[in-house]
């Protein structure tokens, strides 16, 4: 069966490390037919101040450049030029132009921000320890989730590793099975793609994202699913696929949705 990555990253990102053609390489050892580069728009400094979790902005042409070289490169592959924005809410402060990603052809939407702090950074995971913290971080998320994955005016078309909050083992004491129904339902509303996302099992929560009773009722919901591995070295570019699309068959889908170029997208059956 295909091997496909719509979710990889690179040195460009200010947390990655490696050449473009280095993943392109070990994809193709990999036999991927598809890989997505989806590097972090750019921040402000006011959510980036260390330059450490997006792509500083005069680095962008150049990783577009970097990218379309490795597409003319590997004609065998589908390489898509993507990124990974976030979503911010009312702390928002960028402004996008109308056509501001239409270069792309794929836009990840991410929440990694509650109320302007950044609940998956390992340097902040102390403020997880505090009273009420855990159970207010996981409210929060799937408020912005599911704003984010429910709005037909964002230029999302996949929704990132979609219970991120859980990345390092903190859980809520209250059932998560009706904010799963939610954000569930918000995808399908907006029409959104989500990922699994192969990363979550390398972290803490020791699962990939989304755990596998939101992957039931994504799929119950009938919101299409890629895959993606998140790699931010080379060396992970096609970490776990196999094992992912087994997942995805356990939880009810029965084929796989690919992105392609012109925000098309295929399926490979399960």
């Amino acid at each position: 069966m295909e091997l496909i990555n719509t979710h990889c990253h690179s040195k460009y990102c200010g947390h990655g490390e490696g050449e473009i053609a280095e993943y392109v390489d070990a994809a193709r050892k990999a036999h991927l037919t598809t890989l997505a580069f989806t590097e972090h728009y750019p921040l402000t400094k006011a959510f980036d101040p260390d330059e450490y979790l997006s792509v500083l902005p005069e680095n962008m042409p150049l990783y577009i450049e970097r990218v379309l070289e490795a597409r003319e490169q590997a004609p065998e592959m589908d390489i898509l030029l993507g990124i990974e924005l976030d979503y911010l809410g009312a702390d928002e402060d960028r402004t996008f132009a109308p056509d501001e990603f239409d270069q792309f052809d794929l836009v990840l939407g991410s929440v990694h921000f509650v109320d302007a702090w950044p609940f998956d950074d390992p340097a902040q995971r102390d403020v997880w320890k505090q009273e009420g913290q855990v159970e207010h971080i996981w409210e929060r998320y799937v408020d912005l989730w599911c704003t984010a994955a429910s709005d037909r005016t964002l230029r999302f078309d996949v929704m990132s590793h979609p219970d991120l909050a859980k990345k390092f083992g903190y859980y809520p004491d209250f059932p998560l099975e009706p904010l799963y129904a939610r954000m569930a339902e918000a995808a399908h509303e907006g029409g959104r793609m989500i990922e699994l996302n192969t990363s979550g099992a390398y972290y803490a929560c020791a699962e990939v994202f989304p755990a596998p009773a939101l992957l039931r009722a994504f799929a119950h919901a009938e919101v299409p699913c890629t895959v993606g591995t998140d790699a931010h070295v080379p060396e992970n570019v096609a970490r776990d696929i196999e094992q992912a699309y087994a997942t995805l068959y356990e939880a009810g889908y029965r084929h796989i949705t690919v992105p392609t170029f012109g925000r098309e997208v295929r399926h490979i059956e399960l």
